[in-house]
């Protein structure tokens, strides 16, 4: 699982600009005033090969007594908790605060693993100036500017070397991906845990618990019908004795992880509360990250006819891009309906694991293209010549040819369907990638 990175600090010493440059995005907003950012923020980022989450902050004052500023430590904590280790961000310009050893003496408190860094340290060719946040107990203080992406690749390579990630056995990863991994998302007190618990005991199929590599999130290996499954949890499932007892408690981070490591996930709604924000957020992650998804309505026994055409309506406006996902109305308490949905999970792994062949391929193409062509766009007129598979999970689709720069998305879902069709792709997304041929004459002069 990719291991996360919180960025704790005081407020106005450069946190959300380091998240942007670590994320290499402007999702967090960056103003120079104190208190901006008030909710923990999550991204991605990525150096090399090397992925991991990174976690933004909003001002950190352990002492907060009330009001908005106990809010924002009690956020603080929760990051450095869901963290595998902490930057610690201080303000190389304005030197060392009373605030900065209150802070020092929380993360200590907490445990996690640390590195000091002084940002804003840009032109401090000595270092003279940061001498004095040895104070704080953390060992070396590396300046990096965030503004100007000084010392930033090494920051990161710093920050995740304490945590000593394994390499993957090549033979150990063949052996994992025989058992499709299953991850069970969805807000807190959709009925995850009802589900999860009802499954094992439901399958007897509780063998024991695998430790995640950086934190502890949990895999529970079961068989249903000769098909071997990773249960990932996102609940936060612990042994007690025989009985596994799941804590509602959402963890976004968690969540992210869950669905990265996860082969297909099949995401829950509540048909009591219908389709919210955070529904459509986790959805939309799913879809970003490319998995077989499959959706389950819970609850479906507690609801009259009116709330049921209103929740169908609203997967339809509010989850538009998931149509090509199956839906199932469940009742995780009365067990109701959930051989359809583990069908439905061994069939999306399929359709995203599905090996298609270059002949079929550039023979739907070329079909396609005779049955409707792509558009002319001013003097172009893009041709397609053939297509390949160009990887799995999820399936991608490279075309070559000439012009197709200028392929219209409409034109892109059009070919999606008659692929789809074809290889009976269901439960996962599908990406077409179009690669134009250079012209060796373009550059020459007439």
């Amino acid at each position: 699982m990719k291991p996360v990175i919180a960025l704790v600090g005081r407020p106005n010493v450069g946190k959300s600009t380091l998240f942007n440059r670590l994320t290499q995005t402007r999702d967090a907003i960056v103003a120079d005033f104190a208190g901006l950012t008030r909710d923990r923020h999550y991204g991605n980022g990525r150096q090399g090969k090397r992925e991991f989450i990174v976690i933004d902050t909003g001002g950190f004052e352990p002492d907060a007594g009330s009001g908005i500023f106990k809010e924002m430590a009690k956020q603080t904590r929760q990051a450095v908790a869901e963290a595998d280790v902490v930057i610690f961000v201080v303000d190389a310009r304005e030197g060392l605060s009373a605030q900065d050893h209150d802070i020092a003496n929380e993360l200590r408190r907490l445990g996690k693993p640390c590195v000091l860094v002084a940002n804003k340290a840009e032109g401090m060719h000595d270092g003279t100036k940061l001498v004095d946040f040895y104070e704080l107990g953390f060992g070396e203080v590396h300046g990096v500017s965030a503004a100007h992406g000084q010392g930033i690749r090494g920051l990161v390579e710093l920050a995740l070397a304490p945590l000593n990630l394994p390499e993957e056995d090549e033979d150990e990863e063949e052996e994992a991906n025989k058992a499709i991994k299953l991850a069970v998302a969805g807000r807190p007190n959709v009925g995850k845990s009802t589900l999860i618990n009802t499954w094992l005991g439901e399958e007897r199929l509780v063998a024991f618990d695998l430790p995640g590599t950086t934190r502890d999130a949990i895999m529970v290996p079961f068989e249903r019908n000769g098909q071997r499954f990773e249960l990932i949890d996102t609940a936060g499932l612990r042994r007690k004795g025989k009985v596994f007892e799941a804590i509602e408690k959402f963890s976004v981070v968690k969540t992210l992880q869950a669905i990265e490591s996860a082969n297909v996930v099949l995401l829950l709604l509540d048909a009591t509360q219908g389709v919210t924000d955070q529904d459509a957020h986790i959805a939309g992650y799913i879809l970003e990250s490319g998995r077989a998804v499959v959706i389950a309505i819970n609850k479906w026994d507690a609801v009259d006819s009116y709330q049921r055409e209103q929740i169908q309506r609203q997967i339809e406006t509010r989850l538009p891009f998931l149509k090509f996902a199956a839906l199932h109305f469940i009742s995780a308490v009365k067990r109701q309906g959930l051989g359809p949905v583990w069908q439905a999970i061994v069939q999306a792994h399929k359709s995203a694991t599905r090996k298609m062949s270059t002949p079929v391929l550039t023979r739907l193409l070329l079909e396609a293209v005779q049955f409707q062509a792509p558009k002319r766009s001013g003097m172009y007129r893009p041709k397609m010549r053939y297509a390949h598979q160009g990887g799995m999970n999820p399936p991608v689709i490279v075309i070559h040819g000439n012009s197709l720069e200028h392929v219209t998305d409409a034109y892109k879902r059009f070919l999606e369907g008659r692929f789809r069709k074809e290889f009976d792709l269901v439960g996962t997304p599908l990406r077409i990638e179009l690669k134009t041929s250079h012209n060796p004459y373009a550059d020459k002069d007439e």
